[in-house]
């Protein structure tokens, strides 16, 4: 792997912090103000523009009097605030909405069109009971349901995962375009990411399948254990599980954007993630949980009307032979928010990613470059 730091191409650099090169003033400076001449000496006169006993302001990445950061596209480039993340996120959404929308329209329609034949042919219904029913066959009764729902979330799954790959890796080329405020057109993004999209979907596959593996080996003692001492140690295993997985997550939650643009292998992208998160695990884990609560509020807030629409004029949903007004409300509804959301949390990733490469690595450097040179 290629340690060079770079943008054009985007290259693997070395994660090492890189001492500063700001001079560093001795620690044995008089106090301002008290400071006097040898005695019978003529008093000297200081400097123009210092006062003795003040050291000169550093000049300098993050020191005070540092001159403004060039911003060429919609990042300044240099180290970002979780504000100026999420703003980028929506600013590049505003800037290039007609390829933006030209990717998350069609997608999220097939996802949601998919997802109303699942709910209508495929939804289950929940176990009916009867008031004397054993638990013998209360138990057997969730578990046909629990079956059954799995059936209709497999194929939910396979195609949203294939809809968040589509998605994730050609706004990864429009969010990195619009680092360096160049337009990107659909055919352009596509023709940089398709050769990428294969080696996406396998680490798009790999993360989630893991945590579910990690998960039930978590649980599996005391599901195997059974009765209360059983329950108990599934319970602490699947905490124990669950904490592990969120932090594996995290740890390789930079990956995708390592794997497109540095044209990394899956797991060498897995590994340069790590190294980018190192160090930073909470701040990215805060970044990601409040992206993550802020679309969901938001696609609330889009989806209440479509919801009162649908209830309104299909009755509900219930189980297999759902109402088709209902659900084709709500798939309106699911476009319109998925089609808004999803570059939000694309352009998130990406940006973090940028960011922590500008943090360890002086990726504004080459950023810079790159921002004066025709080619992206």
């Amino acid at each position: 792997m290629n340690d060079t730091p770079g943008w054009t191409p985007p290259g693997s650099a070395p994660s090492d912090g890189q001492g500063s090169s700001a001079p560093q003033w001795s620690k044995d400076q008089p106090p301002a103000g008290q400071w006097s001449p040898p005695s019978g000496g003529p008093t000297p006169t200081p400097p123009p523009g210092r006062a003795w006993g003040n050291p000169p302001p550093q000049r300098g990445r993050g020191g005070h009097g540092a001159p403004a950061a060039p911003k060429p596209g919609v990042i300044p480039l240099r180290p970002l605030g979780v504000g100026e993340i999420l703003d980028a996120s929506v600013t590049t959404l505003r800037r290039h909405w007609r390829t933006v929308l030209a990717v998350t329209v069609p997608v999220a329609a097939v996802t949601q069109t998919a997802l109303v034949f699942v709910q209508r042919y495929l939804a289950a219904d929940p176990p009916a009971l009867h008031t004397d029913a054993t638990p013998a066959e209360q138990l057997e009764a969730l578990s046909a349901y629990v079956r059954a729902s799995l059936t209709e979330l497999a194929p939910t799954t396979l195609v949203s995962v294939a809809a968040s790959v589509f998605i994730s890796a050609l706004l990864t080329v429009v969010a990195a375009r619009a680092i360096l405020g160049r337009p990107v057109t659909l055919a352009e993004a596509w023709r940089e990411a398709s050769p990428r999209l294969p080696q996406l979907l396998v680490l798009s596959l790999a993360l989630p399948l893991g945590a579910g593996l990690l998960a039930s080996v978590g649980m599996l003692p005391g599901l195997l254990l059974g009765g209360a001492g059983g329950a108990t140690l599934a319970f602490l295993g699947g905490t124990v599980a669950f904490l592990a997985v969120v932090w594996l997550l995290i740890r390789f939650s930079l990956a995708s954007p390592a794997l497109m643009l540095e044209r990394q292998g899956i797991v060498p992208a897995l590994k340069r993630s790590a190294k980018l998160v190192d160090g930073s695990w909470w701040r990215i884990f805060g970044i990601t949980l409040l992206t993550q609560l802020l679309v969901m509020v938001f696609t609330m807030v889009l989806t209440i009307p479509f919801t009162a629409i649908a209830f309104a004029a299909g009755g509900g949903l219930s189980g297999s032979g759902a109402d088709w007004t209902y659900l084709i409300v709500m798939a309106v509804g699911g476009v319109v928010s998925s089609a808004l959301t999803y570059p939000i949390t694309a352009g998130v990733t990406v940006f973090l990613y940028v960011d922590q490469r500008i943090r360890r690595e002086a990726l504004d450097l080459e950023l810079t470059k790159a921002a004066h040179t025709p080619t992206p």
